[in-house]
């Protein structure tokens, strides 16, 4: 058990956005939340898988919704707790502990600032080990945990509860309540036992944010070259893999908001070598990058875009003609590449032909 305090929040958030792979939304609002209600709340706990109750409810929360409305709609203060408290009055009981959806931007930061507000503790783990755009992928789901019954709750204090058996109807009708709620709403979902938790989430996520952003963050400081430095940092942890993947100018960018989602296609070119552009195609996270008809990575491995010369990761909204950005790959973690978590979040999962090749096999 150890504390989060105002100093690792900016660390956590950085890593968060690198982690991210372009979604689950720019921290920045998200951490300030936190930073608000750590002040006058005081320090978050944070619980290591093992230190759960068996008999522990646990529950994971976050925002659902397309991460281009965030820059513009600030989610309201009491909305992500509205929808935690909401589940916690249909189930009937306290709710014991929080979890992160995903790993990923300001999802990362839910659960610390819902902790801070409501005051209870946050675990150290999540579902996907990264940001992916739909409800259903999550190793939660691959390994047998509903997300029903699940709470939404808009700005304006409107909450719903959804008891659905099937998770990808769950996102279907979640995602058009989400619309009418503005594009955004905050959710309270998969309710489970901490001996589940431990079974079906990935561990040590939250604290790996906080490492990457340090890691980032001292490289700068410390006038190292990060991206090497974050290739060593990745190696000694449960992803393994990381490498510089392409370096290069944002030349051409398609960008839309669609049923829900930031949809789109991002093209980068070496100006200074031959050679053919990196096109990488996202829905709210990067799913795939290519050179031609070359597969350079995929998902569910990660595909991260980082500003060149301040190694700043970039979310797909933050995206812009002419930035000088580098491209990294990183190797997923070993649950999320199991036949099961491929077939909820492989390349299939997305409509793409291609078969899922490990980053480390990728030239």
């Amino acid at each position: 058990m150890i504390k989060i305090g105002l100093e690792d929040l900016d660390d956590i958030a950085l890593g968060a956005t690198f982690l991210g792979t372009g979604g689950g939304g720019d921290p920045y609002i998200a951490t300030l939340m936190t930073r608000r209600a750590m002040i006058e709340n005081g320090p978050v706990t944070l619980l290591s898988l093992d230190e759960l109750e068996d008999d522990a409810l646990v529950v994971s929360c976050g925002n659902l919704g397309a991460p281009t409305v965030a820059i513009e709609k600030i989610m309201g203060a009491d909305q992500p707790a509205a929808a935690v408290l909401a589940l916690e009055k249909h189930l009937g009981r306290s709710i014991d502990a929080l979890l992160a959806f995903e790993a990923g931007g300001s999802n990362s930061m839910m659960p610390i600032y819902i902790a801070a507000m409501l005051g209870k503790p946050v675990i150290d783990a999540d579902g996907m080990g990264r940001a992916f755009p739909e409800l259903q992928m999550v190793t939660f789901s691959v390994y047998g945990v509903s997300s029903a019954p699940f709470a939404l709750a808009s700005e304006h204090g409107d909450t719903t509860i959804l008891d659905i058996d099937d998770d990808t109807r769950a996102e279907y009708i979640a995602r058009g309540i989400a619309i009418r709620m503005g594009a955004r709403a905050a959710m309270a979902s998969y309710p489970m036992d901490g001996r589940t938790a431990r079974r079906v989430a990935i561990p040590g996520t939250t604290s790996l944010c906080q490492a990457i952003g340090a890691n980032l963050r001292e490289s700068r400081a410390e006038n190292r070259e990060p991206f090497a430095a974050l290739v060593e940092m990745l190696a000694g942890t449960h992803y393994g893999h990381a490498k510089v993947l392409y370096q290069g100018k944002v030349m051409d960018l398609t960008r839309e908001t669609r049923q829900g989602w930031a949809i789109g296609k991002v093209s980068i070119v070496d100006e200074e070598a031959a050679g053919l552009p990196l096109t990488i195609e996202f829905q709210n996270e990067f799913l795939v990058a290519r050179q031609g008809d070359v597969l350079r990575a995929m998902v569910p491995d990660l595909v991260c875009i980082l500003d060149t010369e301040m190694a700043q990761p970039i979310t797909t909204e933050r995206l812009r003609y002419g930035q000088r950005v580098t491209v990294m790959a990183v190797s997923a973690p070993a649950i999320m590449r199991t036949e099961a978590a491929l077939a909820a979040f492989g390349p299939a999962a997305f409509g793409l032909a291609d078969a899922f090749v490990p980053v480390e096999d990728l030239d």
